[in-house]
């Protein structure tokens, strides 16, 4: 049986990520460089073909997801399973505000210690369960297809350590790029990255932030 290939795509920009301002659940539009993201998304995969396509049920990944296929209306299929991680009380803030505001979920939200809790929010583990979870299902309905997946950067990094057996506690050492593609294939037997942070096809420089 031929590989399970899933083309990854994180969200355009939106304003919060400019300001820094922590997303999570919080459903924040694409701004206008996001919105130019999305286009020319829809540009770069205007020639290829998918079996699914999957979008997270948030604006900023579904309007990001609209833009990349011909037939949205019938194509996309919203899953709440692909929404980023809920930061609690977090949500909304800059790194600074959430350093000041709210020092005990800060600490607890960049220590990456997966069992500990977060005010208001998801533990990590939980997180990256969820999306484990999600991922798991697809290589059983879509076994040896090609889907997109439209989503978030905290989804995109719980994927990457997934496939390379990455504990969740170890810093970040990979790019996560607003509306970059990502590719993961599996053969039933492991998975292989075949692409990430590819922006080539963006129209200028893009934000790194995954929040």
């Amino acid at each position: 049986m031929r590989a399970t290939t899933l083309v990854l795509v994180r969200h355009g920009e939106t304003s919060w990520n400019v300001q820094g301002r922590i997303q999570g659940h919080t459903d924040v539009a694409l701004n206008r460089l996001g919105l130019a993201q999305a286009e020319a998304l829809g540009n770069r995969l205007a020639c290829e073909r998918f079996d699914a396509v999957y979008s997270s049920d948030l604006v900023r990944a579904y309007h990001t997801a609209r833009r990349a296929v011909p037939d949205p209306e019938r194509t996309i299929i919203k899953d709440r399973r692909l929404r980023e991680r809920h930061f609690g009380v977090l949500q909304g803030l800059t790194g600074e505000e959430a350093m000041t505001g709210q020092p005990a979920a800060w600490k607890a939200f960049k220590s990456r210690d997966p069992d500990l809790e977060l005010a208001g929010g998801e533990k990590l583990g939980d997180f990256s369960r969820r999306i484990v979870g999600f991922v798991e299902a697809i290589l059983e309905t879509h076994a040896g297809e090609r889907v997109l997946v439209v989503t978030h950067g905290g989804v995109l990094d719980a994927l990457y350590r997934h496939a390379l057996g990455m504990p969740l506690s170890v810093s970040r050492n990979f790019p996560i790029y607003n509306a970059s593609v990502n590719i993961l294939s599996h053969d039933e037997q492991s998975w292989r990255i075949d692409a990430w942070g590819d922006v080539a096809h963006l129209p200028q420089e893009v934000a790194m932030d995954d929040t």
